[in-house]
């Protein structure tokens, strides 16, 4: 059973809220001007999909960038890698006055 409420009276009664959906199953469309913002499920209503905190195994912070270059062939990411090497060779940085 899904129940709209406002921000305003989420935020009044956010402990009960919490028991509610932790214990009565309930799940909870929290709304900000009439429009949905935010829901309120218990864990054990937790879609697999969005499961991050329980348990997913899917990489998380610049982990999950890796499989972004999976598509790409691996003799691309060699001559990016080697274009960025030179590039980084050829910066000899910007001169620095130390005589104040």
């Amino acid at each position: 059973m899904t129940r709209r409420i406002s921000a305003t009276e989420a935020k009044a009664h956010f402990s009960e809220l919490l028991a509610q959906v932790a214990h009565g199953g309930e799940q909870v469309v929290i709304e900000k001007h009439g429009k949905p913002v935010a829901k309120l499920v218990g864990m054990g209503n937790v879609d697999e999909t969005d499961q991050d905190e329980a348990g997913s195994k899917r990489p998380k912070g610049i982990l999950s960038l890796a499989g972004l270059w999976a598509d790409v062939p691996s003799e691309e990411l060699d001559k990016l890698l080697a274009d960025i090497y030179d590039a980084r060779e050829r910066d000899k940085g910007r001169p620095v006055d130390l005589d104040l």
